[in-house]
């Protein structure tokens, strides 16, 4: 990935999507542009129009950090946003001469595994920082059951190449919207990981839904919120999710779904643990042979 070109294209989207009316500058004639001309970011930004325009052109080597926050309040950057901007910039001074190089790949410990399969009533599950899903107690397999059909095991993968997830998402634009923004700040803090460049090459070319989005250079973190899902076998729930990083563990973070009680999302819980435990049983070995 091209690192003075990703962050030309992020510095140019957040700048183009700023009104000189937000940013309270006024406003003189016609406009070619939607958004913020450079002199307007580097007046902002106190900074000069050279320096931003060489910020823009991708080199942010050496960048100080007071310099970087005066950009992000000029852009008026998000908490994400400005974390990404951040990783930017460390990508950015470590040079192009670095060896491309795999990463150690993620295991998830026995003590974690106990956590997540110890949650009988909540759907939960690990991912790493490219949305694979390495572990899921039974709950969050059958709430994901055609994902689980799926392999590997990766949720981009899914919303974007598998027909099936406009249906189990509802709000599947949204889902699809963050997914690509939580790739994007992946991709600015380990600019070397090898399995994260080919899964944004699979899915920039077999989709162009994705590739549409990922050029909006939009980003996003999971923390908590809600999620909507029509079950193909228990109907629609709108589930409370939150999300947990492992400070051990480099890139894993737990998942965990829950309901308030009383209400018909925790009903459907109930039903669809009902249903989880009615295709266990039917896919079951049958035991054969008698003590004697």
């Amino acid at each position: 990935m091209d690192k003075r070109a990703e962050i030309g294209a992020f510095l140019k989207s957040r700048r183009g999507k700023i009104t000189p009316e937000q940013a309270g500058l006024p406003v003189y004639g016609q406009r070619r542009v939607p958004g913020l001309r450079r002199g307007e970011v580097a007046m902002l930004a106190g900074m000069s129009v050279e320096y931003y325009t060489r910020l823009e052109r991708g080199n942010l080597a050496g960048a100080s950090d007071s310099v970087l926050d005066a950009l992000a309040q000029a852009l008026r950057l998000d908490v994400t946003e400005w974390e990404h901007l951040y990783a930017l910039a460390r990508a950015a001074g470590t040079g192009g001469t670095r060896a491309r190089c795999r990463p150690k790949k993620a295991t998830v410990r026995p003590s974690v595994l106990r956590i997540v399969e110890g949650l009988h009533d909540q759907p939960a599950y690990v991912r790493n920082n490219r949305m694979d899903l390495l572990a899921a107690n039974p709950l969050a397999r059958a709430l994901h059951c055609e994902l689980f059909e799926t392999e590997p095991v990766n949720t981009c993968r899914f919303v974007f190449l598998d027909p099936r997830a406009t249906r189990l998402y509802p709000d599947w634009k949204r889902v699809a919207r963050e997914g690509v923004g939580v790739l994007r700040v992946e991709a600015a803090k380990n600019p070397y990981d090898r399995e994260l460049s080919h899964l944004i090459g699979e899915l920039s070319t077999r989709s162009d839904a994705f590739r549409t989005m990922w050029g909006a250079h939009d980003v996003h973190v999971f923390t908590e919120g809600t999620k909507r899902f029509l079950h193909p076998a228990v109907g629609e729930m709108e589930l409370i999710h939150e999300t947990l990083d492992l400070p051990g563990d480099q890139g894993l973070a737990i998942t965990v779904y829950s309901a308030d009680p009383g209400t018909p999302a925790a009903d459907a819980l109930q039903l669809l643990a009902s249903w989880a435990a009615t295709q266990q049983q039917e896919t079951a070995p049958e035991q054969t042979g008698t003590e004697g």
